[in-house]
């Protein structure tokens, strides 16, 4: 993976780690939301709220645009898509990783004393 693909997989992580942002990723992936919509969905402020909606943006897992005085929501399914890409690609390591491991305790021959 390049730097560049290195830097956007740890804003990925970093947006969803967090999770009121996964929540949100749900909502927006669903549909459309106004950002006040998704606020009045949490205990939090409306700028707090405005907050984790911005790490997702900057991470690129979802897109805002205005319509009238409203900043509309919705989730970006291509990025979501590149998580899961990055996800299955990591299993696939870690499953050769441990499929080695098995190769080795089942070649090794039996020590006795």
């Amino acid at each position: 993976m390049t730097d560049q693909g290195e830097d956007q997989a740890d804003a990925f992580f970093h947006a969803l780690a967090d999770r009121t942002r996964r929540d949100i990723m749900r909502r927006v992936l669903a549909g459309e939301h106004s950002v006040s919509a998704l606020a009045a969905k949490y205990e939090m402020s409306f700028a707090a709220v405005q907050k984790h909606v911005a790490v997702l943006e900057k991470a690129g897992l979802l897109a805002k645009r205005r319509s009238g005085r409203e900043q509309l929501v919705s989730g970006d399914v291509a990025a979501v898509r590149s998580v899961a890409s990055m996800l299955t690609e990591l299993e696939q390591i870690w499953r050769g990783r441990i499929a080695r491991i098995d190769e080795l305790i089942t070649t090794e021959p039996d020590q006795e004393d």
